[in-house]
């Protein structure tokens, strides 16, 4: 593009490069005899004027023009320079444009030439100067936020001479800060310097300036935002930890670099190249094309990287990156040489997609294939639950970006449903019948049932089910059916409040969570009835002798202490469970056993027996039942820890 927009210049307009010098000197004798006088006298009057300034500031020929700069050192002589360069332009195009081909040989044309090349020497010199010596107000940073306001250079016949850098400052408004205004002041003087170079056909010297000093400082603004260009192989190569690092960040540094660094050095070269569509577009492609693409693939090269489930939530916000900030690399690649930026956007976008429903399948694949066998001291949450149920939780916060990742890929329940996951209807379920309760299975299905569950609310509803399938068999290692079925109670309450504590429950609805919560207690209910029916058993219904009441009491205490014993590990993680646990056993023991006692109090005597009072019992069962729950966990709290193997 930058080709061909310069070869257009130099066809249409330009006398400004060196081998037309060469020629003019070549044929520079013959001249032609015919020239009209009038014509020459004029043109030999523009030369003569603009030599006068020219030859001032040709750093070939003054000392003084070397060491000092035209625009910072007098800005009207520099307005006044502009003008005659573009004047003496005109002049030479006016002066060739007759029907006499002599006049290309002419000694005044010739002179022109010379100074046009001086002059432009001098403007490529002021043009890097202010370049270089200004990388602070022409700052990305800064120039984002300038609104980036059409150039008047747009207009039709729009003369760089005839609207000063202090106009064009100006018309940012009176309330802009003094550092805005000197930037204006710059790029506006850059703008007038490479209107002219263009104008006169050394638009290439000028353009290579711009790329050379520009593309460095895209270059070190990404470096400084801690983006490292590696390539995909090197990518694949690093450890999770270091990658992780990486991508940090990248996202760190995304919405800087799309929304700062390229935003800002669009709006520069649109305004420092207002007077050429095709010159901007090309030179925004050199500067920022190639970076951007390679910025923007780092994200695409981690979504191909070795999929673990520790990676998700970076690919997913990854993939909220980008969603972001589609607009904005839209707006600023929207030429058509940048293209290819778009692409590489959508590229990775896509592949970030593919990687996140991949990703989730593995994850529910690892809680299907988890084999471990030991059972959980004192029926406490099983470390796959927790692990599970924080990794769900998280995913909950991304509900949006699941939400389009899997908008094109409807959920469907395996068919046929696999016996593991679904048992039959009237299929006795495994625990101890004495518990009243059932299996996890057939409740946790039906919350696949729910017909107005959106597609993403049944795929986490799923992965739920597939973690209680799992427990329902972990349950089994249980020798104990008491120990079982407080297993069950304590992870299917952890679930509950995991999901209310977080967007899971806008998702699965309150209907689900007290659902599974009423579960919960019928397993803690089973408990109830399995680990205390016999103390409870103890206590005689009917009449009994005082010397069978001495025995049954003693029969009581016994039986009490050895349920204390077998049950002195054994936890209920969350606190009002446990409370609520805690008085159903005593509402199931200590009343009987206050009648019991208030009947056959007195034909005790002062017996150890009779000293054991329902009091005491009662205050036992409320300090010493469930007093290990150290390591547990039953708030529900989310805490955002990475998911492990």
């Amino acid at each position: 593009m930058v080709r061909k927009g310069l070869g257009f210049f130099s066809r249409k307009k330009s006398f400004g490069r060196h081998h037309h010098s060469e020629h003019l000197h070549a044929a520079a004798d013959g001249a032609s005899s015919s020239s009209s006088s009038e014509e020459v006298a004029r043109m030999e009057e523009r030369v003569a004027r603009a030599e006068a300034i020219i030859v001032k500031w040709d750093p070939d020929t003054s000392a003084y023009a070397k060491i000092t700069s035209l625009f910072y050192e007098d800005r009207v002589e520099a307005r006044r320079f502009l003008a005659e360069v573009c004047g003496l332009q005109r002049a030479m195009l006016a002066f060739v444009s007759g029907v006499d081909s002599a006049r290309l040989s002419h000694r005044c044309l010739v002179r022109a030439q010379t100074l046009m090349q001086a002059a432009m020497r001098r403007l490529e010199k002021e043009f890097y100067q202010m370049l270089a010596a200004n990388r602070d107000l022409l700052d990305p940073e800064s120039v984002s936020v300038r609104s980036a306001r059409s150039s008047v250079s747009e207009e039709s016949g729009y003369d760089p001479s005839e609207c000063s850098p202090e106009d064009e400052a100006l018309a940012a408004g009176k309330f802009i800060t003094e550092v805005e205004r000197a930037a204006g002041v710059v790029m506006a003087d850059l703008q007038a310097i490479a209107d002219t170079m263009v104008f006169a056909g050394y638009g290439k010297e000028c353009i290579r300036t711009y790329r050379i000093l520009r593309r460095s400082i895209v270059d070190e603004g990404l470096y400084r935002l801690g983006f490292e260009r590696l390539s995909p192989a090197q990518i694949q190569k690093l450890e999770w930890p270091v990658l992780e690092l990486k991508v940090r960040s990248w996202l760190g540094a995304c919405r800087v670099a799309v929304r700062t660094l390229f935003h800002g050095e669009r709006v520069l070269t649109d305004h420092v190249f207002a007077g050429s569509a095709s010159v901007r577009e090309a030179v925004f492609a050199h500067i920022a094309g190639e970076v951007a693409v390679q910025f923007l693939a780092f994200a695409e090269s981690m979504a191909r990287s070795k999929r673990s489930p520790e990676k998700l939530f970076r690919l997913l916000d990854m993939y909220d990156a980008i969603t972001e900030l589609w607009p904005d690399i839209q707006l600023v690649f929207s030429f058509e040489s940048t293209t290819v930026v778009r692409e590489q956007a959508l590229a990775s976008f896509s592949k970030l997609a593919e990687a996140v429903r991949a990703t989730l399948a593995d994850f529910e694949s690892a809680i299907l294939k988890e084999s471990s066998r030991a059972p959980v001291p004192g029926g406490g949450v099983h470390p796959m639950t927790r692990y599970a149920m924080n990794y769900i939780s998280l995913l909950a916060d991304y509900q949006p970006a699941l939400t389009e990742i899997f908008a094109e890929f409807p959920f469907h329940p395996p068919t046929p449903k696999p016996a593991v996951f679904f048992g039959p209807p009237e299929a006795t379920p495994s625990r101890p019948s004495a518990s009243g309760t059932s299996s996890p299975l057939a409740d946790a299905a039906s919350s696949n049932e729910e017909s107005n569950r959106s597609a993403i609310a049944s795929r986490f509803a799923w992965v739920i089910f597939v973690l209680l399938c799992k427990l329902d068999g972990k349950a089994e290692a249980h020798r104990d059916a008491a120990l079982s079925n407080l297993f069950l109670a304590n992870n299917l309450q952890y679930i509950v409040n995991k999901v209310r504590s977080c967007g899971l429950l806008e998702l699965l609805g309150e209907e689900w969570a007290a659902r599974h919560a009423a579960k919960a207690r019928q397993y803690a209910s089973g408990y109830e009835k399995l680990a205390w029916g016999r103390v409870a058993a103890a206590v005689p219904a009917g009449g009994v002798s005082a010397e069978e009441a001495r025995e049954r009491m003693q029969t009581f205490r016994a039986v009490l202490e050895e349920a204390f014993a077998a049950q002195a590990d054994w936890v209920v993680a969350d606190a009002r469970m446990r409370e609520e646990v805690r008085a159903m056993v005593r509402d199931m023991v200590v009343p009987a056993y206050r009648g019991f006692y208030s009947r056959w109090r007195a034909a005790l005597g002062e017996s150890a027996a009779a000293r054991f009072s329902p009091d005491e019992v009662a205050k036992r069962l409320g300090e010493e039942l469930f007093s290990q729950i150290s390591g547990s966990d039953g708030s529900g709290n989310l805490v955002r820890v990475r998911p492990g193997p």
